[in-house]
């Protein structure tokens, strides 16, 4: 299914000033996920939905523009520098991570787990910053790495946080996109803040429901300045990470990580 950084709602068909053609496009783009290095067409089809005679042409037109690498001995194509060079426009854009990321450091000591920040992306979370345990875990997670929003911490503290207006739009389309997580949030939603007009933030776990093995507990937080929302994750595997060490000991550092990023913040 793809992703992308696009808006999260699905487009209204009669919005005439909506350019179907460019959505596809960027629809291509987004097909390609963290550590997957090439795609061909019938894959990028079977993820957008398209029939591949429109991906055909649309991979075409991307290879000239420098989005799209034609690989000839794999008949498939990588991701180009053009769009390298509007993921680092994003990210070099984001301060936020910057005076997050000793922050993390310093949480990742304490707590001895992996720590991410990330904001949502349709039905996922993207990670833009990201701190290893001192702990040796066997972890393939990085920035641009994109985790299920309805079953980890991070996504469900985003889902938590949010004003319930956005929260909607997002849980719709979760049912309409991925039935998988929406089942997994559906019986949570309840217990969130259900009447907010700003961001609020809500402690959310996930204990096995993304992978059985791994533990993780998360905080969202607004960083303002336009940004969108964001979370902050800590956990790593069960055998190493209880949710008992998470919820008694991680928990405040957490909480006071967050409000410390969100004075410096205000602050720079």
């Amino acid at each position: 299914m793809p992703v992308s950084l696009a808006p999260a709602t699905a487009p209204d068909q009669s919005d005439r000033n909506y350019v179907t053609a460019l959505a596809r496009g960027l629809d291509v783009l987004s097909c390609f996920r963290s550590g997957e290095k090439l795609l061909g067409n019938q894959d990028i089809a079977k993820r957008c939905g398209l029939p591949k005679s429109t991906v055909s042409r649309l991979t075409h037109t991307l290879t000239l523009l420098g989005y799209l690498i034609h690989v000839p001995d794999e008949g498939k194509y990588r991701l180009g520098t053009s769009t390298l060079a509007l993921g680092s426009a994003m990210l070099s854009g984001m301060d936020v991570r910057k005076l997050a990321r000793p922050l993390m450091h310093k949480l990742s000591d304490l707590t001895q787990t992996e720590v991410a920040l990330a904001t949502r992306d349709r039905h996922n979370m993207l990670y833009i910053e990201h701190s290893p345990s001192p702990l040796p875990m066997d972890s393939d997670l990085n920035i641009g790495t994109r985790l299920p929003l309805g079953t980890t911490a991070i996504g469900r503290a985003w889902l938590a946080a949010c004003p319930l207006g956005e929260r909607q739009q997002a849980l719709a389309y979760l049912q309409a996109h991925a039935p998988d997580q929406w089942a997994a949030v559906e019986q949570q939603q309840h217990q969130w803040p259900q009447h907010q007009d700003s961001p609020h933030p809500w402690l959310t776990t996930s204990f096995g429901d993304w992978l059985p093995h791994v533990n993780a507990i998360a905080l969202a937080f607004s960083p303002g300045r336009g940004l969108p929302l964001m979370a902050i994750s800590c956990g790593g595997p069960s055998r190493l990470i209880s949710s008992d060490m998470l919820l008694h000991r991680a928990k405040p550092e957490l909480e006071r990580m967050v409000r410390r990023l969100q004075q410096a913040i205000y602050r720079a």
